[in-house]
């Protein structure tokens, strides 16, 4: 989108009455696949990784979440036959003789996450479902939910959140409930908070959407249960301002098409990366406009409205725009994408919020250029105004921790990341760090991973942003068995050596610079490969020139441009990779393996081609970039 398209919608931002519009199409779409007594909602297509009676319970229960909003939202008035279908869902899945009971927290582990949709809902919608509830089904209820207190086998991460809104609840109706498993979940809530109101989604560098989609979203949910502030102990301001913080930093990563950034995993639940932008309405945040953080919200769910999401059956599939199964995780089932139910959070406030009547204020990427540093996870944000596109160059974020020798998960450990691009995701991605990558290749053609890096140091630079890593660089035999959840592949590792990458970044452009410090007494690479950005689309323009590699799909630019003389530019094209299209084309240049030397490229990413590229001084560790349009940077690589 351009900047004059950007400014020309500003009278076509998705109003209160859109939101709604599409929220009943989504949950009108469910209705035939329910059960005969409406307790499980199976929608069609092969099961996921935990069997047909999990997708069943996912089905209901995430599209409960988006009911209980709608029901919030109209103060009961009007829906009353969304009402009347949740409740008769619930009194068939609690009922333990039913034939499409819900699949008990004992049962399978999947439950307790859903366990907490219900339960929020039951709270906010607490006068015209819970309250109607015949008493055995609230005692059923109640028996169903019990499990949860004292249960420590929760994963250490965002599941924590579940089992405090639901002890929250169960508290709230005379259930059982703990607050020693209370305190204990909210001081490791406590211990994930990192630097600018950043959370880390466990104790590995884990940042992805889960960061703003849960791991803020339930403080601020949670904080409005019945009961909720006798157990918050005053914390609750210590949760805004940390949401403050975050969501300066998030507001930047929404592409002008409303296109999130496509990174992390989870990517199936598409528009509930807009959660974060309405938790900072709910909370009224200082920072951040409500105006801004309606944009911000609308036009991620308008984003997936306009590509594909829901498909032809008014369903969503496992996929981003379309269907594409390979952006899923193992545990993804069939009802899995409805927790993009948390994306329409917004419908939950009623017509007179003042949200929607705040001043439209446009997104920074729709205004001016952007370029942030992250701390956290060591990223660079470069948005441009001109193409509306948001970059992410990442030298800390890698779901892994410093040192670990784990393979590159593409959804996590590339160096760059976008509005406009996606990783590859087929097979051999896991194996094979190809896009947004620095890599000595193997004589078998394998590709060095970096995951587990150092982080040298990030920062502002007068018009650029600098910073840089270590990897030790390693190669991966993959084991047979993975655990598909995201993180990166396992097996029996080899060590290449160990590589330095500086990123100096200013626009669309990244200068990247690589030295590889030292190699392994018995490794013998044989080449260094630094790959830029993947494209995707129903066909590519790829072009090679003597010092440059790039390609043109579906309207976007991207090359990479050799800095330092003795790179060979090419184009590695993949198919069935990206969930952007068939089609996927990467630009690389693959120089030989000199230790101690620095090689420079510049890495560019638009929806055109650069005038012209930056050129480099290097001398010694003092390294001076010129950039098109005169002005200079320099850094020393120390």
């Amino acid at each position: 989108m351009s900047r004059n398209d950007a400014q020309g919608s500003r009278q076509t931002e998705w109003s209160r009455d859109d939101l709604l519009a599409y929220a009943d199409r989504l949950l009108a779409a469910v209705r035939p696949w329910a059960s005969e007594n409406g307790a499980r909602i199976t929608l069609p297509g092969v099961s996921g990784g935990y069997g047909i009676e999990v997708d069943g319970l996912e089905g209901f229960v995430r599209t409960f979440l988006l009911a209980g909003f709608r029901i919030v939202g109209a103060r009961g008035e009007g829906v009353d036959d969304l009402i009347d279908f949740c409740s008769r869902g619930i009194r068939a899945g609690v009922d333990p003789a039913g034939s499409d009971r819900w699949v008990r927290l004992d049962e399978h582990a999947q439950a307790k996450v859903e366990a907490a949709s219900i339960a929020l809902i039951l709270d906010m919608t607490r006068p015209w479902i819970w309250d109607r509830l015949d008493a055995l089904t609230r005692q059923r209820m109640i028996d169903y939910l019990a499990p949860v207190v004292g249960d420590d086998t929760y994963p250490r991460n965002n599941w924590l959140w579940f089992r405090v809104v639901v002890q929250t609840f169960l508290r709230s109706v005379g259930g059982p409930w703990s607050q020693a498993d209370i305190d204990q979940d909210l001081a490791l809530h406590d211990s994930f908070v990192r630097e600018g109101g950043w959370i880390s989604d466990g104790d590995d560098r884990s940042y992805d959407h889960y960061v703003g989609w849960a791991l803020h979203l339930y403080p601020v949910l949670w904080s409005r249960m019945q009961g909720a502030d006798e157990l918050a102990g005053g914390r609750t301001e210590a949760d805004i301002v940390r949401l403050d913080l975050f969501l300066q930093d998030a507001i930047a990563l929404v592409g002008a098409d409303g296109c999130p950034l496509i990174q992390g995993r989870s990517l199936v639940y598409r528009f509930a990366a807009a959660a974060p932008y309405w938790a900072g309405v709910i909370a009224e945040v200082p920072s951040v406009s409500p105006g801004q953080l309606r944009r911000a919200a609308s036009a991620i769910v308008r984003h997936f409205a306009e590509n594909g999401a829901p498909n032809d059956q008014g369903l969503l599939d496992l996929g981003w725009h379309g269907e594409w199964r390979r952006l899923a995780q193992n545990y993804s089932g069939t009802g899995s994408p409805y927790w993009a139910s948390k994306g329409l959070l917004g419908i939950a406030l009623p017509e007179d919020h003042p949200v929607w009547s705040a001043p439209v204020e446009l997104l920074p990427v729709e205004t001016a250029d952007v370029l942030r540093i992250v701390q956290a996870p060591a990223w660079i944000i470069s948005a441009t105004a001109d193409d509306g596109i948001v970059r992410v160059i990442n030298h800390g974020a890698d779901h892994a921790r410093p040192g670990d020798l784990v393979g590159d998960s593409p959804l996590y450990a590339r160096l760059g990341y976008s509005t406009a691009a996606s990783p590859l995701l087929n097979g051999d991605a896991w194996a094979e760090p190809l896009e947004q990558s620095v890599a000595l290749l193997h004589a078998d053609g394998r590709a060095s991973h970096r995951a587990g890096m150092r982080v040298y140091s990030i920062r502002l630079e007068g018009n650029a942003a600098i910073a840089g890593s270590q990897a030790t660089a390693h190669w991966i035999a993959p084991a047979t068995t993975q655990t598909r959840h995201g993180s990166g592949i396992v097996g029996e590792v080899e060590i290449a050596g160990s590589v330095t990458v500086w990123s100096i970044v200013r626009g669309a452009w990244e200068v990247r610079l690589v030295r590889v410090d030292a190699i392994e007494a018995d490794a013998v690479p044989t080449a260094l490969r630094i790959g830029g950005w993947a494209l995707a689309g129903d066909a590519a323009d790829d072009t090679v020139s003597a010092n440059s590699a790039a390609s043109s799909v579906g309207g976007r630019r991207t090359a990479i441009v050799g800095l330092t003389p003795g790179g060979v530019p090419s184009i590695e094209n993949r198919r069935d990779a990206s969930p952007l299209g068939v089609f996927a084309s990467v630009p690389v240049i693959t120089y030989p393996v000199a230790a101690g030397e620095w090689i420079a490229t510049a890495v560019h990413l638009s929806d055109r081609s650069a005038a012209s590229a930056p050129s480099i001084r290097i001398e010694g560790d003092l390294v001076a970039v010129d950039w098109p349009d005169s002005t200079t940077t320099e850094h020393r690589l120390a």
